[in-house]
């Protein structure tokens, strides 16, 4: 069995709670995109370096929706695994809710439609990340 107790020692400290909830959030936003990344049929940093708005949209949205769940996962005063496990869990549902969407909306396709700046869809997209995040927030807070 693992020994926690230097974890929760260092964990009581603010500052260290701070950089190591910091920390832990940066790497799980790293891992997240590089999974969106995957799911998608476009690159997404070589279409926000061309200039593609609505893409950095969808992905700002992306941002937004991971870092929010994780945000009401420390508010919940969760331990730094238990955030880590919420955060994944909010990471595949606003998974799920992208592949919603793109079922949803048969006369296009989603990603065809960023990849060819279509703002109006980035938006959209943007704002479900980002509604989609706060759902999955509160449930943490009450789970």
């Amino acid at each position: 069995m693992q020994d926690t107790g230097a974890v929760d020692t260092l964990m009581s400290h603010p500052l260290a709670a701070m950089l190591a909830y910091f920390s832990v959030g940066i790497l799980m936003l790293i891992v997240c995109l590089a999974c969106f990344e995957w799911v998608t049929k476009y690159n997404c940093w070589n279409e926000i370096r061309k200039g593609n708005v609505a893409v950095a949209m969808a992905t700002g949205g992306k941002i937004f929706g991971l870092c929010n769940i994780f945000r009401f996962s420390i508010q919940a005063q969760d331990t730094i695994y238990e955030s880590l496990l919420w955060a994944s869990i909010g990471f595949l549902l606003l998974l799920v809710g992208y592949f919603m969407f793109e079922f949803l909306t048969p006369v296009f396709r989603i990603d065809e439609e960023i990849a060819k700046d279509n703002r109006a869809v980035g938006l959209i997209a943007m704002l479900l990340s980002v509604s989609l995040s706060y759902i999955i927030g509160a449930a943490v807070i009450y789970a």
